[in-house]
């Protein structure tokens, strides 16, 4: 490579190709190190007499290609007389580099689809890669949800949030199925995405598998279940984790009730809604909730009937006051499923549910990463608080 410095010089001068000096250069290169490999292996410069009669010798070369972020480079792969020599510039069965195999990984990884990394590949580099290709690259990343979906968690979560996302996936036909989620926040105050799983369609016994499968690799107790207001989802928390208490979601109440009365009045009510879910206690909450109820009762009885009918209201006046706003509401785990849709959004449709895992999985896993490096608001002033809350398990109801 002696002369490299001249021959990028001259290409730049002459508006050539600076990739295409680099290209060749890097084939040069790996060539001449798979030579060197092969003379130390065998200890004896190529045409040496000393080679002579050492029963081993050189045995002429196979051609490959390799992909690289340069293009595509041909590289002769030197053998021995005896079929010993294993060289290890380059990997066996490897057609790409791993910058070029990272890359596609990590587009992957942002919601680039096959088929757009399939055409920015051979812009870049002048290569094509089919689609199924891509597809096939990104198999690694199965490790990776086998690891997430089996992998031991801590014994102790202050708070767990349960929300489900609906997903397009192909299976015969394209269809919407519902991606439940797990979500829990550590004594600590670190937020980690606990589990996730694909079903057709949202349900309470869903959310017990994956709540019996948590138990299983290590969640002893969870101080406080959020949820919206799915149907048996507060029974089957309770029954999995008997100590835990359960908290419905207080965002979701006031959508339910802002739609059964009437536009001019809605402002008015909802204010009124948030007197409740507001107060500085939980005595002055039951106050203002029987306020509510007898200010309603009569010309919004089905509105009334909503807060009737929903258990958990206010649960999260048990806890210290620093987290309550972290718990009276699924507003921690909505906000993650608004960022999975932005970044599922490219995707439009998956071809199948091993895609759909790799590409979650992925996500999800960058997403662990970053929380790691964050406290929880307002959990940091109630750590000690919340260990004496594991240390009583019998709570206030």
């Amino acid at each position: 490579m002696s002369n490299f410095s001249t021959d990028l010089m001259s290409a730049f001068l002459k508006g050539e190709s600076i990739e295409e000096v680099m290209r060749i250069e890097l084939e040069k290169a790996v060539n001449e190190l798979l030579q060197l490999e092969l003379t130390s292996y065998l200890d004896y410069e190529k045409y040496d007499p000393i080679g002579y009669n050492t029963g081993n010798s050189r045995n002429g070369t196979y051609t490959r290609q390799l992909k690289t972020r340069f293009g595509e480079i041909s590289v002769e792969i030197p053998r021995d007389r005896n079929g010993e020599f294993k060289q290890h510039t380059v990997p066996s069965y490897k057609r790409s580099t791993d910058d070029l195999e990272s890359m596609i990984i990590q587009m992957y990884q942002r919601g680039i689809t096959t088929s757009e990394i399939s055409e920015l590949i051979e812009r870049m580099f002048g290569m094509y890669y089919t689609p199924q290709t891509i597809s096939n690259m990104t198999q690694v990343l199965s490790d990776q949800v086998e690891a997430f979906h089996t992998r031991q968690i801590q014994a102790r979560y202050v708070s767990l949030y349960l929300d489900a996302t609906y997903l397009s996936v192909r299976r015969d036909r394209v269809s919407k199925e519902a991606l439940h989620i797990i979500v829990g926040i550590t004594e600590e105050g670190i937020k980690e995405i606990l589990d996730y799983r694909l079903y057709p369609s949202e349900s309470s016994e869903n959310y017990r598998e994956m709540l019996e499968d948590l138990k299983s690799r290590g969640l002893e107790e969870a101080l406080i279940c959020v949820s919206d207001g799915l149907i048996g989802l507060r029974d089957v928390c309770l029954e999995v984790f008997p100590h835990t208490q359960h908290q419905s979601c207080w965002v979701h109440l006031s959508r339910r009730i802002g739609h059964l009365v009437r536009a001019k009045d809605k402002g008015v009510v909802l204010n009124d809604l948030k007197e409740v879910y507001q107060a500085k206690s939980k005595n002055d909450a039951y106050t203002q909730l029987e306020a509510f109820r007898a200010k309603y009762e009569k010309h919004y009885p089905k509105a009334v009937q909503v807060l009737n009918n929903t258990e958990s209201l206010l649960s999260f006046y048990n806890f210290p006051q620093s987290i309550q706003r972290s718990i009276y509401t699924t507003n921690l785990i909505e906000n993650l499923n608004k960022q999975l849709k932005r970044q599922t959004k490219k995707k439009e449709q998956f071809p199948n549910e091993e895609s759909l895992d790799r590409f979650i999985c992925s996500l999800f896993i960058n997403m662990n990463q970053k929380f790691q490096s964050r406290i929880h608001k307002g959990f940091n002033k109630s750590e000690y608080e919340l260990e004496n809350y594991f240390d009583n398990t019998i709570y206030e109801s």
